[in-house]
């Protein structure tokens, strides 16, 4: 019995240590690292493009010769090899050779799909980023707000001693005991309701890193909105630069191009080279050994694009090159879009965190601690000091969901532009207040 204990023990020391061992050191960028280290759908295009280059051997090499056994010019009376000068077994090999250049134009077309594939796994890794970058920013954001919660609980708490000091004397009511309860019982609510959150946060991070829901994530805290200026020229430029789906895009227009190229060798000939060896028996009728037969026999296919296939395969391709043109362009449109209502965001959080966090916070303690003052006097009424409270939690939310939202459209920028343009160590200083 007693070693079984052990045995549990040394378990569930090891489990917590691995927990713990998980927790340490993990930054935003190794999470983000460590979900594209273990991403199925990574691994899914990984074997997409290994299918992808294995198709170029398959059909850019000569094909097979063709081995051909035969017996010709038998007499039907006799089916002898000895009776006819003519008769004779026959053995040949024959190559077909495409039109030079048509083999190399192929494999160029084909090849196209492994850096299609390859700019799809990139544009994956971007998705990555960006999903587990949001969720991180979530979960600082619920945690932040559950800290602010239990700060303005442990304020109400203050209250409610003033409130009961009061009352001994009284100068305060019942029902103003009551109100402060009332709302130190609706703080630990919303503590369990933001808790929920935040489990569901962290369960969905987990998921994304194949690891079990529970295993703690410690978050940094929230970094300060920062004064970055940006433009929808500048930010097109970039993605046309570096977002894989854009240059994905242009890999199918080349592939397409390829196509054409390579379709343009339907109307060239291919040829057929045959080599036939014909071996003759002794002649019983003239007491001859006939000598045997070497034969060369040189053939070129006639492309006479029947119904127009070849055509249609030059069009398609045309229509191909068309189709991924105006995709980029609709892409880019929609980008250009996407660029404006973020750059327009971020200046408006930008300007709200500056307004906030300089003037009605500061404007909204003073105001807190006038109430209590004058509550303590009998100046004012308790609802005065309820409603001062009420509003200083608000304006710090509303200061943490602005930082969280600048830093959730940043990373959106930087899904869309396919490139980390605002560097981590530049927002490093300062802390939610």
């Amino acid at each position: 019995m007693n070693s079984k204990k052990v045995l549990l023990a040394i378990v569930f020391i090891i489990s917590i240590v691995k927990i713990t061992a998980q927790s340490q050191n993990e930054t935003l960028q190794e999470l983000i690292l460590k979900a594209i280290k273990v991403s199925p759908k990574i691994e899914l295009l990984k074997s997409k493009l290994n299918i992808a280059g294995s198709k170029i051997e398959q059909s850019t090499n000569l094909p097979d010769p063709m081995l051909t056994l035969g017996l010709v010019n038998m007499p039907t009376n006799s089916f002898s090899f000895t009776q006819e000068p003519m008769s004779g077994k026959i053995i040949g090999l024959t190559q077909v050779f495409p039109f030079p250049g048509g083999l190399k134009s192929k494999a160029d077309e084909i090849a196209m799909d492994t850096l299609i594939v390859s700019k799809e796994i990139e544009d994956l890794k971007n998705e990555i980023r960006k999903n587990i970058s949001i969720l991180y920013y979530d979960l600082q954001s619920v945690r932040k707000e559950i800290e602010l919660t239990k700060e303005n609980k442990a304020l109400l708490t203050q209250i409610s001693d003033v409130v009961k000091t009061k009352y001994e004397v009284a100068e305060a009511s019942l029902q103003n005991i009551i109100q402060v309860e009332v709302q130190i019982t609706k703080e630990d609510d919303k503590i369990e309701v933001l808790r929920g959150k935040e489990n569901s946060i962290l369960s969905e991070l987990n998921a994304l890193l194949l690891r079990d829901e529970i295993t703690p994530i410690i978050t940094e805290e929230i970094k300060p909105v920062g004064n970055h200026k940006f433009s929808s020229t500048s930010l097109i430029k970039v993605a046309n630069e570096y977002r894989p789906f854009l240059l994905g895009i242009k890999d199918w227009e080349q592939k397409s191009k390829l196509m054409e190229h390579s379709a343009s060798y339907l109307f060239s000939p291919n040829f057929q080279i045959g080599l036939q060896y014909t071996q003759r028996d002794y002649s019983q009728v003239s007491g001859q050994n006939w000598n045997d037969f070497f034969s060369v026999v040189v053939g070129i296919s006639l492309p006479l694009n029947y119904g127009g296939k070849y055509s249609a395969k030059i069009n398609e391709a045309k229509y191909l090159q068309s189709f991924y043109r105006e995709q980029y362009n609709t892409s880019v449109q929609s980008l250009n879009q996407s660029f404006g209502k973020i750059s327009a965001k971020l200046n408006e959080l930008q300007v709200r965190n500056k307004l906030i966090s300089e003037t009605l916070l500061p404007q909204a303690e003073q105001e807190l601690k006038a109430s209590l003052a004058d509550y303590q006097v009998g100046r004012i009424d308790f609802v005065n000091v309820i409603n001062a409270e009420k509003s200083i939690l608000k304006i710090k939310i509303d200061l943490l969901k602005i930082k969280t939202d600048y830093a959730k459209n940043i990373s959106q920028l930087e899904f869309l532009t396919g490139k980390i343009i605002v560097q981590s160590s530049e927002q490093e200083s300062g802390e939610l207040k």
